[in-house]
């Protein structure tokens, strides 16, 4: 048996039905739709309204797509990640939660958090389980109801969220040179007082006084998560490139974290790369988190062509980041 490569065989997703628009922000919040386009370049996101649906129904959704794209037998699903900052509970997982529902019976399901870098962290592990040779099929959702942390009084942060859904199939495969090639990812630890929710954790606990004091929302402090992003995808797009002996001429497409125009701009003229080549699609979805890379994936997917060199990069809360480099498979 020859070395084993680890490939993306297909993508789902979903999101919501419900949009919310920059004009229906404007009427919560001191916003308009021009200072929002202007600065982080969303014009629309969609949001899980219906009560008692949580993260794990959006994983579903986009997961049950994605079974019924490629033909695949459930049963033969060796194990099933959801990557999400928003877990239904704090326990059980999440992904057991999607894994009961889609009736997988021979799988094995676990959350795995890594803020708006799980996606890309998660498909690594997959990865890694595949090329050891152990599993066959792996399942990765990236999955985040946003709307569940975002305080719509804010002005500074609801602009930016919205709710979605993303799964991957990753598969082994013998023919050479496909799929997963390599990554570069690294945890500065310097991001807690910049980017968190303040309250829910074992350090402060659920109470009257977080309540009170509106402690369950994400804390974001912009401009400094802002500049760290840009240095950081972009020195992780730049490394990677190195890694591979890749010109920004070898590079088909980047496909970016979906947080900020303005970041994924910045990050494209860094590494010199046009933004013709740049798959950009926050205008519709706004930052899902974990579920940006696979939803760009999941709407791009029509343009790829086998062997394209894609770059994938992120940035998250902790501060974690990183950059892999895959060649598509199909």
């Amino acid at each position: 048996m020859g070395k084993i490569n680890a490939i993306i065989t297909g993508v789902g997703g979903y999101v919501p039905d419900y949009v919310l628009t920059n004009e229906e922000l404007s009427r919560m919040v001191d916003t308009t739709d021009e200072w929002i386009m202007t600065r982080v370049g969303i014009k629309e996101r969609h949001i899980l309204t219906e009560e008692g649906l949580g993260t794990s129904y959006m994983a579903r959704k986009a997961a049950k797509q994605l079974l019924q794209k490629t033909g695949t037998d459930p049963d033969t699903i060796d194990a099933l990640i959801v990557t999400t900052t928003t877990p239904d509970y704090k326990f059980p997982s999440t992904a057991s939660i999607v894994l009961g529902k889609l009736g997988l019976k021979n799988a094995f399901a676990f959350d795995f958090s890594a803020a708006c870098c799980g996606f890309l962290y998660s498909l690594d592990v997959a990865a890694s389980m595949i090329q050891c040779g152990r599993y066959k099929k792996i399942m990765v959702i990236g999955a985040d109801k946003m709307s569940s942390l975002v305080d719509y009084q804010d002005r500074a942060t609801c602009v930016l969220f919205g709710d979605g859904a993303g799964a991957v199939l990753v598969e082994g495969t013998e023919e050479e040179g496909i799929g997963v090639q390599n990554s570069f990812f690294r945890t500065d630890g310097k991001g807690l007082p910049y980017l968190h929710l303040k309250a829910g954790g074992s350090v402060c606990p659920a109470s009257h006084f977080t309540i009170d004091h509106r402690l369950h929302y994400l804390y974001q402090e912009g401009r400094t998560v802002f500049r760290f992003a840009v240095t950081a995808m972009s020195d992780d797009v730049l490394e990677i490139m190195r890694m591979n002996n890749l010109t920004a001429d070898d590079v088909d497409w980047v496909i970016p974290h979906e947080a900020n125009v303005r970041i994924i701009e910045a990050v494209a003229k860094r590494a010199e790369i046009p933004m013709e080549k740049v798959v950009v699609n926050i205008e519709r979805y706004g930052n899902t988190s974990a579920a940006t890379i696979p939803l760009a994936l999941w709407d791009h997917e029509s343009r790829l062509k086998k062997g394209d060199n894609i770059v994938f990069t992120a940035f998250g809360a902790g501060f974690v980041h990183g950059a892999s480099f895959y060649k598509w498979a199909y």
